[in-house]
């Protein structure tokens, strides 16, 4: 990942300080000022896994920030989504952690146990700031007893998107057109995915793929919980998914690969942008590289339904400030702009946003290239409320490397599902119990 930096100078600091920020109706604007009222100046480090078009788009919005808050200065550094967890665990353990960083749901459980995460409850008294604008479900992962330990950016329900054009070509319905009429089932998905495959070799186009990469497995969930099933039981406590439902979920994978080679094997790089997938689960934030595509039509869709409907898994990401700032206040004030309507107004051009002012907005639904706003409705807005948050725990890195560990053995075709998913409770029920 490329690096972003913020660094602007004392002359362009005075301009956008002279400029004003004319926020004084925002929900969640704040007074100016570095926090400390000494005029010395401040230097906070933020930490995100975001891309180049993410950077960028802060880098703006931190421009913003500057013009109410000119002894501030902010640096921007994006670590791999792969590596982030275990980043922040080193960097804590060598007190060298930044000011202010992203979270996933998957990591708060453990950085929550290792008490690296400051308390911001404060926050909510802040009648300015505007607590009441969020989803109150949206906070329920940063929420410890009484006490508020992060705000929310994004918590988008996943979406299928899918190439228009080979739908077209092909003669098929769009996933949209099929999920009105409640025909978008995981068995029409996988008859659809093996009619639009075709080619050979390099000019092969898959009908589909579940793997942003081959260690994020995170959409596969979704099959057994449309089917009233689960990854793991109620508290916690037990791997569940080598029930009926996980076996079915592999065996899926599993045909589509090596049966009807409507999906990549493990290792190939095809991308979506390229033309080479008719369909690609990810998290809503793909978007801004879809955004990008010139050479076809594109859209989004929800995911496929079982007995139980649709349950797309829902990805949460916030915004943190860790205990070992130097500059908590600062740090505090950075993220009250980032999570107030104007910073959640600018990001909702990547992230699905928390704060119902935003949501239902045509500032987050009509962004230039994006997909039709009947179609974000339908993959988005209406799927949140039947999302499902990815489990966490402290234990989540060694868990999902247990994971990856029979996903690999599926993927090379060494054991079958069945015995790959009692393989894994065996490994994996240990760990939760710790």
């Amino acid at each position: 990942m490329k690096k972003g930096l913020l660094a602007l100078t004392a002359a362009s600091l005075a301009v956008l300080a002279a400029c004003g920020n004319g926020n004084d109706k925002d929900p969640g604007a704040q007074a100016s000022g570095s926090g400390d009222g000494s005029g010395k100046t401040v230097e906070l480090k933020f930490m995100t896994w975001g891309n180049q078009q993410h950077l960028d788009m802060y880098n703006t919005l931190l421009a913003k920030f500057n013009e109410t808050h000119p002894n501030i200065h902010v640096s921007l550094e994006s670590v791999p989504f792969a590596d982030y967890q275990q980043k922040v665990s080193v960097l804590a353990a060598g007190r060298e952690l930044p000011d202010l960083a992203w979270i996933s749901e998957r990591m708060v459980p453990q950085f929550l146990s290792n008490d690296i995460l400051a308390d911001i409850s404060d926050i909510k008294s802040d009648s300015a700031f505007g607590i009441d604008d969020f989803i109150p479900s949206t906070l329920d992962l940063f929420t410890k007893g009484d006490s508020l330990y992060g705000l929310p950016f994004s918590t988008p329900p996943s979406v299928i998107f899918y190439n228009a054009d080979l739908f077209a070509k092909a003669g098929l319905p769009t996933p949209n057109e099929l999920a009105a009429k409640g025909e978008w089932t995981w068995d029409k998905f996988q008859e659809t995915a093996k009619a639009l495959t075709s080619g050979t070799g390099g000019s092969k186009t898959y009908g589909a793929t579940f793997f942003r990469d081959w260690k994020t497995w995170v959409m596969l969930p979704s099959y057994s919980w449309s089917h009233g099933s689960d990854i793991f039981n109620a508290d916690m406590s037990s791997f569940t998914w080598n029930d009926q439902s996980g076996v079915e979920t592999l065996e899926m994978v599993r045909k589509m690969m090596f049966d009807d080679g409507s999906h990549p094997k493990a290792g190939e790089q095809v991308s979506f942008d390229a033309g080479k997938l008719a369909m690609y689960f990810d998290g809503y934030s793909y978007v801004s590289k879809a955004r990008e595509i010139k050479d076809f039509k594109w859209s989004i869709a929800p995911f496929p339904s079982g007995p139980k409907g649709s349950v797309p898994m829902m990805g949460q990401a916030g915004y943190v400030v860790f205990k070992q700032t130097k500059h908590p206040e600062e740090a505090k004030e950075l993220l009250k702009f980032l999570a107030s309507q104007e910073g959640v107004q600018a990001t909702s051009t990547f992230f699905v946003p928390p704060r119902q002012s935003v949501l239902n907005s045509d500032a987050f639904l009509n962004q230039p290239n994006n997909p039709p706003a009947e179609d974000i409705k339908q993959a988005v807005i209406a799927e949140m409320p039947k999302a499902k948050v990815q489990p966490g725990h402290v234990q989540w890195t060694k868990i999902d490397n247990e994971v990856l560990f029979g996903l690999d053995m599926l993927f090379g075709q060494a054991d079958s599902p069945s015995n790959i998913l009692n393989q894994m409770k065996e490994k994996i029920d240990p760990l939760l119990a710790k």
